[in-house]
């Protein structure tokens, strides 16, 4: 039953008419018609009248928004500012202070709103909000928290910090929702708003979808009979509130995991100028291990410049040079983690969800015996992990997918080859210092070099090569394009594999090769590329 029916049904049980609904809650009588026809949902005060005439919660006369999930259903492209990694662009070009105050404000309404399942007017929701050292951050910040005061939430500042605690804080201290300012490992000039829901996990389609209306002026798309969110008033305006303390409870919880000391570890640390460039120093020097760091001079124009798990080389460099145990490097948020073995050598997510795999296997904590990747891991990863007697399910690229099918199959272990680890146990999302440290306990556990515990990994030689795009969802579509692919995985002959996608986050087709030898890898991929520029598709 949709709310209109809800709302017919009630006024048809109490005998009274649509004229007389609308006179008792003073509205138009053509109101009344459009929610009873679905073609529009009451504003949030009118909805609490309506609960207040026929005695019922808002949970009952609000559960199924069917209006709104039919729009869902139906868009064809998904959403048009959210991708897979929250609303992400170039900083005050296509992700302006603008917006940002307006998912402030749309945030600091919407958890006190009936649409959230609020049944309290009085409430006073609560909004965590943390970002990385971007230039553009603190304009966002400062935009973010103006909207969600401005509609009378208060907001609680972590100020400098990686999505993953804004994830553990959020949770743990039962926020509604928590935001994190980040463009991950993009360059400095792009920027993003994640948002987390109070269990610390990615926000649903759903809530989107209802941000972007608000963005672009058009709630009654979704059905809603509003014009603009509230400003509060007097008292009612929300508070700033420094919550530092916050981010301290984090590192706290990190340390807490550890059963070993690292005090004869010589460990080095790549924190790509980013959000990591205080924590991850401070969490292994209070472990005992004797930290070189790098990447950890940010400036607000430097985030992932030369530095960090997109540029891996350098810590491979100080690695060797410096002769060190291991090396972790992370992105401009933390959520990602690459390692470096003693010689020099990458680990990269693949290898460390074998190693954390095999490790929580021998513990009995692997449940269903299963380790969750995507479809841009490499197949000699579940060729590994087969001979190690575990199973492997694939899902589309993002840890979001990675996550849910974590949570839909009760899984304990997933990720990707990016350094996105998730370890459920412990995290609602990938976290780039919980998987150095999970790496090191393993490291110190067994006795063995983490060139030792990565060895039985056999990994095909694997290329990707990205191509900025103007549409990429007519690359994909391109009939010239889509037979090259063809033959190219003629060629491989099953000894590998071509994987033609578009990010989720940039303009960018990628195209990945798994072949025998690294010079094939590169050969199909130009061959590829090439078809894809023939096609006019490609941006110079």
């Amino acid at each position: 039953m949709t709310i209109g029916e809800k709302i017919a049904q009630l006024r048809m049980n109490a005998d009274i008419s649509q004229e007389q609904l609308a006179e008792k809650i003073s509205v138009s009588r053509q109101s009344v018609s459009k929610w009873e026809m679905d073609q529009a949902i009451p504003q949030i005060d009118k909805v609490l009248q309506l609960c207040e005439l026929f005695n019922i919660s808002t949970d009952e006369l609000l559960r199924d928004t069917v209006s709104i999930e039919r729009v869902l259903r139906e868009r064809k492209d998904g959403n048009k500012y959210f991708g897979t990694d929250g609303f992400r662009g170039e900083a005050n070009v296509n992700l302006t202070s603008v917006q940002a105050y307006k998912v402030g404000r749309f945030l600091g309404w919407y958890y006190s709103s009936a649409l959230a399942g609020c049944d309290n007017p009085c409430y006073k929701p609560r909004i965590v909000i943390g970002k990385d050292t971007r230039r553009s951050s603190y304009m966002l910040e400062y935009s973010i928290v103006a909207g969600i005061t401005a509609s009378g939430a208060d907001a609680y500042m972590l100020h400098v910090t990686t999505t993953p605690s804004v994830s553990y804080v959020a949770r743990q201290d039962e926020f509604d929702c928590g935001i994190m300012i980040t463009a991950s490992h993009n360059p400095y000039y792009d920027n993003g708003i994640k948002v987390i829901n109070r269990y610390g996990e990615k926000l649903d389609d759903r809530t989107t979808a209802l941000i972007e209306a608000y963005i672009d002026g058009d709630m009654s798309s979704l059905g809603l009979d509003m014009d603009d969110i509230p400003f509060a008033k007097r008292e009612n305006i929300g508070r700033i509130v420094d919550y530092v303390s916050g981010r301290n409870r984090y590192v706290g919880y990190l340390i807490s995991l550890v059963s070993n000391s690292y005090k004869d570890m010589k460990i080095g640390l790549d924190c790509a100028n980013g959000a990591s460039w205080m924590i991850a120093k401070s969490v292994f020097g209070a472990l005992g291990a004797k930290t070189v760091v790098i990447g950890a001079q940010p400036d607000g124009l430097n985030v992932n410049n030369d530095c960090g798990s997109t540029h891996i080389e350098n810590l491979c460099r100080l690695v060797k040079e410096e002769h060190l145990d291991v090396g972790f490097a992370f992105d401009g948020d933390c959520d990602r983690c690459i390692a470096v073995d003693e010689n020099g050598n990458v680990v990269d997510g693949d290898a460390m969800m074998y190693i954390l795999g095999k490790r929580l296997k021998a513990r009995g904590m692997l449940n269903k015996n299963t380790v969750v990747a995507t479809v841009m891991s490499n197949s000699g990863l579940m060729a590994s992990l087969k001979e190690a007697g575990i199973s492997c399910e694939q899902t589309k690229v993002g840890d979001r997918f990675v996550y849910e099918c974590m949570q839909n199959n009760d899984y304990s272990l997933g990720g990707e080859q990016s350094g996105h680890i998730i370890m459920k146990k412990y995290a609602t999302t990938g976290d780039g210092l919980l998987t150095a440290i999970m790496i090191s306990e393993e490291i110190c556990d067994s006795k063995l070099s983490l060139a030792e515990l990565a060895e039985p990994v056999k990994l095909y030689p694997q290329y990707i090569k990205n191509i900025r795009v103007k549409d990429k969802a007519a690359v994909l579509k391109d009939s010239k394009v889509l037979a090259e692919t063809a033959a190219v995985e003629k060629l491989i002959a099953g000894k590998g594999r071509v994987l033609l996608r578009q990010s989720g986050t940039e303009p960018v087709i990628r195209v990945m090769i798994e072949s025998e030898t690294m010079d094939k890898c590169v050969e199909y991929a130009d061959r590829v590329i090439n078809k894809v520029i023939e096609g006019g598709h490609s941006v110079e």
